[in-house]
């Protein structure tokens, strides 16, 4: 199911930073401002993927391992200076409560949530002095419908939500706003290959008050909203997309 979809005229030449940009839901994103003609760079640690969507889209990219803060940093500041902040570099792993380990613990903490600070932390500066921008973390709706199997991986997105809120009161006052998106089970080929089985699938419509699955691009769609002027309004909130899962 696909639509024409809108135009926002105030994303043309802003620079965006999307995390995670070169599959899925980012590779989605990084695509969607591209149309929009926005000045887009992204952040991934998949070199292969990062030229194919560089050379597809005009994208710039850095290659970096966003678990180590340093290397982050060095690459928020070679790619420039930015009016959006996309928080979008996550992994769902599944994993069982009774063989997590503290250190196993501590690196999804770090893949799922410690990055996103550390991104706000460098760019909100550039976002001061340009006089407001647009930060969007990407959550999930996994603790929402208390999903099992992944223990780690729910608790950091869950933090997500206090993350978005905290830094929406300290950067509100210089016009920066910080929202929350909230997937529901999106369609990337990631998920499709590994857990997307036919029961999988058919158990899920069941809990979605609508009966189709969800395309990267709506979340996609929702980010270009949010990052857009049409949202200069809008702060510190969870915007859901997630077909009413439940």
């Amino acid at each position: 199911m696909m639509s024409d979809f809108a135009i926002y005229p105030s994303l043309k030449n802003k620079r965006i930073l999307i995390t995670g940009g070169a599959s899925g839901i980012g590779a989605e994103m990084v695509e969607a401002f591209c149309a929009q003609g926005a000045d887009v760079a992204f952040i991934d640690r998949d070199e292969a993927s990062s030229k194919s969507l560089s050379a597809r889209t005009g994208a710039r990219f850095a290659l970096c391992d966003l678990c180590h803060v340093d290397a982050l940093l060095n690459a928020i500041k070679d790619l420039g200076t930015f009016d959006v902040l996309i928080n979008n570099a996550a992994s769902d792993n599944r994993h069982d409560w009774r063989e997590v380990t503290p250190e196993y613990w501590d690196e999804r903490m770090s893949v799922n949530l410690r990055h996103m600070f550390f991104a706000i932390q460098a760019v909100a500066p550039g976002m001061i002095e340009a006089g407001g921008g647009s930060i969007v973390n990407i959550g999930s709706n996994s603790w929402w419908e208390a999903g099992g199997g992944f223990p780690a991986y729910a608790t950091a997105k869950s933090a997500v939500h206090g993350l978005t809120r905290t830094m929406a009161r300290d950067l509100g006052t210089h016009r920066i706003r910080v929202n929350t998106i909230v997937p529901g089970w999106i369609m990337t080929e990631r998920q499709k290959q590994l857990w997307a089985t036919p029961e999988a699938l058919d158990a899920h419509r069941d809990r979605q008050c609508l009966p189709d699955l969800i395309d990267p691009v709506y979340v996609a769609r929702m980010a270009l909203f949010l990052s857009s002027d049409d949202a200069a309004m809008c702060t510190a909130s969870n915007y859901m997309v997630e077909a009413g899962s439940i």
